[in-house]
């Protein structure tokens, strides 16, 4: 009966479409010819709908049912008065409960013009849309959102009872449980009480229907990530390559790992190995970017980017590849070198590049530098002097060496310890002079010592008169 009134409905011409209903705007929105929100009809029926409005039309539809369905057509004619208008008959013969839901007309460049119509098709096959498989479906119960157990009816007023195992009967009160036909139960504020198995269930004609739903609760915390290395790596062209992305996450995280790389478009040797290993109290993923043979093209910045749910984090470092090994050395200040003495640290260095990283050795005068005094000690590359004095003066020699592939450079630096001038009679009190009797010879010893040498100049100076003081003469 209540076919054959939509049957009835959909007969009428075009000019008897939806009398009353136009809107002052003259089809500023879309109309159907069908009045009302909603529609329930019988499975294995033919749906006929429609539209009519000022522009071109399209149809949305459920998500069970695809315009390429052989049971799914669409019609599209100019229609009104002088064809100035678009009207648009969509046929889904025969139907089924998968084909309930809503059903909108709209124009296509105005999408929020829309005329909607939710239809309801009872099957024999139970009252719920969704068949279910005897493994639950996944619901998942996320922070600030409302809970929906998705047990959608193919009529609306079917009555349905949500259960949580084992056996506890939950009761819609509209507000903190909420059934609606269109969408299942919902639940707008879930608390760690919904955590479990549910079911909905639903007895028509002496028989039960039940559809089952787990819920899980996603966490988004990303605790730790970091690669193998963290510093910039360099290899060589030919040479194989693998970057570890290890990523720390709470126990019920789902992580995606992706990557950035310089050959992502070029290179398709490159691949990339997952794996997930928990622990008591966190999981840890593993995602390793290999690639067998290195290009001088796949120089350049790797990028581990991590997502769960709302939380991103990345870690990124840069490989260069090299051609060949080398070692490059250069002065830095200069090839002569001053120091002065009584200095706390001096440090010899220089400009170092080479690829793999060589062995480093500095020389004195020609033996180990670190050998000769326990005053040298190296420093990464450059070897640093303690409390400089004049007997660190001489030539030093850096010498690097990748023995492996036979490269060896040396680069030579003369060091000159500057030191003050200094009398040693300075420090002579005046009665160690003595008295010279008038008229003899006297030797006056003046003893000095610095570097460079210094240059000695007398003075005399003429005994004062009381009360006066002579200028000293040369």
């Amino acid at each position: 009966m209540i076919y054959l009134a939509i049957f009835f409905l959909c007969g009428f011409p075009d000019g008897a479409l939806m009398k009353g209903q136009k809107s002052k705007g003259k089809y500023s929105t879309p109309l159907l010819d069908i009045q009302g929100r909603q529609l329930v009809m019988e499975a294995n029926q033919t749906l006929t709908l429609q539209c009519k409005g000022r522009w071109e039309l399209a149809w949305s539809f459920p998500r069970s049912v695809t315009r390429d369905q052989q049971s799914v057509s669409v019609r599209e004619r100019r229609c009104g008065k002088q064809q100035r208008l678009y009207c648009s008959t969509l046929i889904v013969s025969p139907t089924v409960a998968q084909h309930t839901g809503s059903y909108r007309c709209r124009y296509q460049h105005k999408q929020s013009k829309q005329a909607t119509l939710y239809i309801y098709i009872a099957g024999s096959h139970g009252p719920f849309v969704e068949q279910q498989s005897d493994i639950p479906d996944v619901v998942y119960l996320k922070e600030m959102q409302a809970l929906v157990f998705p047990c959608r009816v193919t009529a609306p007023n079917t009555k349905v009872t949500l259960v949580k195992f084992p056996g506890q009967v939950l009761l819609p009160d509209q507000k903190n449980i909420i059934w609606n036909s269109r969408r299942g139960f919902i639940i707008p504020k879930p608390t760690y009480h919904y955590i479990g198995l549910f079911s909905c269930e639903a007895t028509i004609d002496g028989h039960l229907y039940s559809s089952k739903y787990l819920t899980y609760r996603p966490v988004n915390k990303i605790l730790d990530v970091y690669l193998n290395s963290t510093e910039s790596l360099g290899t060589l062209r030919g040479q194989s390559f693998a970057l570890n992305c290890t990523v720390t996450a709470a126990w019920n995280s789902r992580v995606s790992i992706s990557w950035k790389y310089p050959g992502q478009k070029t290179n398709q040797s490159v691949f990339i190995t997952r794996r997930i290993v928990p622990s008591s109290s966190s999981r840890v993923f593993y995602s390793v970017l290999s690639i067998p043979q290195l290009r001088r093209s796949d120089s350049g910045l790797y990028v581990c980017r991590v997502r769960s749910g709302p939380s991103q984090r990345e870690t990124n470092t840069s490989l260069v590849v090299y051609d060949r090994p080398f070692i490059s050395l250069k002065h830095r200040n200069g090839a002569m070198l001053e120091a002065a003495a009584g200095q706390k640290a001096f440090r010899l260095s220089a400009k170092l590049r080479a690829f793999p990283k060589p062995q480093v050795m500095w020389m004195k005068d020609g033996a180990p530098a670190t050998e000769r005094c326990s005053r040298y000690h190296m420093d990464g590359h450059s070897i640093v002097i303690h409390d400089v004095s004049p007997e660190d003066s001489g030539v030093y020699t850096m010498l690097a060496a990748i023995p492996q592939y036979k490269l060896y450079r040396n680069l030579t630096f003369a060091l000159a310890v500057r030191m003050r001038p200094q009398i040693e009679e300075k420090a002579m009190s005046p009665q160690d002079i003595g008295l010279v009797q008038l008229g003899a010879s006297k030797t006056l010893l003046c003893t000095s010592q610095g570097s460079p040498a210094p240059s000695i100049h007398w003075l005399w100076h003429r005994c004062p008169k009381k009360g006066h003081t002579a200028p000293p003469l040369a």
